[in-house]
């Protein structure tokens, strides 16, 4: 016996994704215009800390488009050849801008390494300025995808991603301000270090939680041995086989289990009574259950 419950009540549930379109092209278009105006400006000046957030700040349109991807993908009708749509392209955008965000880091570091063994006076006044206007746009693109970022790490990532680059700008604007205070040149590349580590520390949760979900890990979320104990609890049930909770996307999780109820007693009542109990403790969706009175298989752990 097997019970899938019903589709409208499990996906018009609180966890659903909103419609991020705008917060997506809002934040697209800002950070195309500021890549312009900070790459023109750290050419014209000279300076790495400029051209350097510049190119961060390029690998954020691409996180943020990657991530819009993800977002739109998860939400196509299932169909016979994807019978659970593509929901997990947003588990793997959430995983490659965690990538593309240690990635760019890791060169950021590389490059303040190098300048620090032959530090160059910095423009402090055009630092301040457009690392200045950085945070603003940063700042009001993180706060785009605020609400989302709660429960669909997806929205997570690009939430992640955008408050990172306000603190690269902040960073940039504290470097110029102390190099035009004290001349100090070895300030920009010091500062860049510092940033590039506290985003590094950051951004390293995403990318174990998204590369975990990927190889289909149950859900932080999810206490597995609560949801074990819950079924084995309910009556008529001796054991529960073949437990599996899986994410199919960043808002939706999935259960599948054997419950071996030598009685019988898996009527459409028992069923619904347990698929609403794992959907209120455990917020999963979308559940498949199967009653059978002798256990003819025991599954992958039993």
């Amino acid at each position: 016996m097997s019970a899938d419950h019903d589709h409208h009540h499990g996906h018009s549930h609180s966890h659903a994704p909103a419609n991020f379109n705008a917060a997506f092209a809002i934040g697209i278009g800002l950070n195309i215009a500021f890549v312009a105006i900070e790459a023109f400006y750290g050419w014209k000046v000279n300076s790495l800390a400029l051209l350097a957030d510049a190119g961060h700040n390029l690998s954020d349109v691409i996180g943020l488009a990657l991530a819009w991807g993800g977002a739109v993908a998860g939400k196509l009708t299932p169909d016979h050849r994807y019978t659970y749509g593509r929901k997990r392209a947003s588990i793997v955008a959430a995983f490659v801008n965690a990538v593309l965000l240690l990635v760019a880091m890791g060169s950021l570091g590389w490059e303040a390494v190098l300048r620090l063994q032959s530090p160059e006076p910095a423009e402090g006044v055009t630092m301040m300025a457009v690392a200045g206007v950085g945070i603003v746009i940063n700042a009001a693109t993180a706060l785009l995808f605020l609400r989302g970022s709660e429960h669909d790490l997806n929205l997570r990532g690009a939430y992640l991603h955008m408050t990172a680059d306000a603190l690269v700008s902040a960073g940039v604007v504290v470097a110029g301000g102390l190099a035009l205070w004290l001349g100090w040149a070895w300030i920009d590349p010091v500062v860049s270090l510092l940033i590039a580590a506290v985003i590094v520390w950051g951004t390293w949760g995403l990318f174990k939680q998204s590369l975990h979900l990927l190889f289909d890990g149950v859900p932080d979320s999810v206490d597995l041995a609560a949801v074990d104990t819950l079924l084995a609890a309910l009556p008529g049930v001796a054991r529960v086989h073949d437990l599996h909770v899986w994410a199919m996307g960043t808002t939706d999780i999935a259960l599948t289990a054997h419950l071996v109820m030598p009685d019988g007693g898996a009527d459409d009542a028992f069923l619904q009574h347990t698929t609403t109990q794992l959907h209120d403790r455990f917020g999963i969706d979308h559940v498949t259950l199967q009653a059978m009175r002798v256990p003819f298989n025991p599954g992958c752990r039993s």
